[in-house]
């Protein structure tokens, strides 16, 4: 379920052009956890393998959207540290993306994002660290 706070932000502020391109669909959205899908079809690399660095926008991606719900509509965010390790490549259907806050705070948020094939299996887990600038 997404919440409405979410819902408003999202209409305000729009999902980015990066995350249509990529087909990055929010399925949840509340305090602490975020979930969204990608597609692997349009995500390739040459071998046919869901690219590493799709992996890595869909999980800075739940990060940055996670973050801000915690920090208001009002504050912008920016990602200052992510890392993906890659553990099973997908090569069709969707992914999905699960990240849960490791930290919220006033200026800082940590999150680690567990992506998931359409058998439940990891592909991939991530983390990212998004500061919350002050507000102009």
């Amino acid at each position: 379920m997404i919440n409405e706070e979410f819902v408003e932000f999202y209409k305000e502020r729009g999902s980015g052009a990066l995350d249509q391109k990529m087909g990055i669909k929010i399925l949840e959205a509340e305090q602490g956890r975020i979930v969204g899908t990608m597609p692997v079809e349009g995500n390739t690399q040459p071998m046919g393998l869901l690219h590493g660095g799709a992996n890595v926008v869909l999980a800075e991606s739940l990060g940055s959207i996670g973050t801000s719900l915690h920090a208001g509509p009002h504050r912008k965010i920016v990602g200052v540290d992510i890392n993906a390790t890659h553990h099973k490549s997908a090569t069709t259907g969707l992914v999905t993306g699960v990240a849960t806050a490791i930290s919220l705070g006033k200026t800082l948020c940590s999150w680690e994002i567990v992506i998931t094939n359409e058998a439940g299996e990891r592909t991939c887990t991530a983390r990212i660290t998004c500061l919350i600038l002050a507000e102009r």
